[in-house]
């Protein structure tokens, strides 16, 4: 099973914000996930971005690969790859 970090999808019609979720690369963009560990909102001025650094490293220690856009939001936030 391929684990990936990446962005799920809520908020309403052209007002998006976007949880960062662990999920199995096969389940649905919005579909079934394995944890969420942050949330990220673009609207907000600066861009809220909270993700758990504990759990991001955990997960890309077991093999978790991130999407381009999370493995931005890490760098931003300060986790290291691996």
């Amino acid at each position: 099973m391929a684990v990936h970090i990446r962005l799920r999808r809520t908020g309403t019609t052209k007002k998006p914000a976007y949880r960062v979720v662990v999920a199995d690369s096969r389940a649905a963009r919005d579909g079934r996930f394995i944890e969420v560990i942050g949330h990220y909102n673009p609207l907000t001025d600066p861009p809220t971005i909270k993700i758990e650094a504990e759990k991001a490293s955990a997960w890309l220690k077991k093999g978790a690969q991130p999407s381009n856009t999370v493995k931005n939001l890490l760098a931003r936030v300060g986790v290291r790859n691996g």
